[in-house]
């Protein structure tokens, strides 16, 4: 039995990362579509952050403004009779863009402290601005900005990785802030139950997807871990619970799950 089990989770982590390769080179033919259009209006995608997907922001060369909320927007996801849950707050994410990382503003030696509102409860993370200080003040800066306001966290999976992946506006797992940053804190990297870590493209493409994990996972260090959930974690699980779309292990969760909104604060 413990043969198989192994053997089965083996086969779950080789699948998600045959599918991180596929969608990252998705993304990749797709910047090379990318043509000027009548010799001045230029359209470039930049990769975002996307844990087993690929992830683009289009937005045109031309516009100075360096928060136009060029990604498309989703609905809010529809309310599901799973136990805890309930209908999102209204409101549609800003969708905003940006085309570089934001300055930094972190404190490396101070600790900030993350809160989820969700549709299905509050989670806490308290983030590790020590070892992953560009991660940190990303995510703090796109708290600010309420990028993540009005989210659904689009992916869930319950068969050998325990997740639950958040932070794209289109709620499509392609969608980002228009920027990426370096990867961080890979060394020796693990990804234990209450583990908060970046989703990604490929080496040095974070954006703003993240994922949750509810569970004890076995990654590869490939995924920025900056936080540590501190409360919330049965919220999480309860999300778990109520399984994914259509069945299966990997989809939207049926629970509907939106970040009705999103702060970060220095403790």
């Amino acid at each position: 039995m413990g043969t198989t089990e192994q053997r089965r989770r083996q086969l779950a982590r080789e699948k998600y990362e045959r599918q991180m390769q596929r969608r990252a080179e998705a993304q990749k033919k797709a910047r090379r579509r990318n043509v000027i259009i009548g010799g001045s209006l230029a359209v470039v995608v930049l990769a975002a952050g996307g844990a087993w997907a690929g992830a683009g922001g289009a937005f045109d060369s031309e516009d100075k403004s360096k928060n136009s909320p060029q990604a498309a927007p989703t609905p809010s996801a529809a309310v599901t009779p799973v136990k805890g849950c309930s209908a999102p707050a209204a409101g549609q994410p800003n969708g905003k863009q940006w085309k570089a990382e934001p300055a930094m503003t972190v404190d490396a030696k101070a600790q900030y402290t993350a809160t989820l509102d969700t549709s299905c409860g509050k989670v806490t993370i308290e983030l590790d601005a020590a070892k992953a200080p560009h991660t940190v003040n990303s995510f703090a800066f796109l708290s600010g900005e309420k990028y993540f306001d009005h989210v659904k966290c689009h992916r869930l999976t319950t068969e050998g990785i325990y997740v639950l992946q958040c932070g794209d506006p289109t709620g499509t797992g392609s969608g980002g802030p228009g920027y990426q940053f370096a990867d961080e804190n890979l060394t020796g990297a693990t990804y234990p139950a209450g583990t908060v870590a970046m989703a990604n493209a490929g080496a040095g493409t974070n954006g703003s997807q993240f994922f949750l994990v509810y569970k004890d996972t076995q990654l590869p260090p490939n995924y920025t871990p900056f936080g540590k959930i501190t409360g919330g974690l049965d919220v999480l699980q309860n999300i778990a619970g109520g399984g994914v779309q259509g069945g299966g292990g990997d989809g939207a969760p049926n629970a509907g799950v939106v970040l009705n909104s999103v702060a970060t604060v220095k403790s």
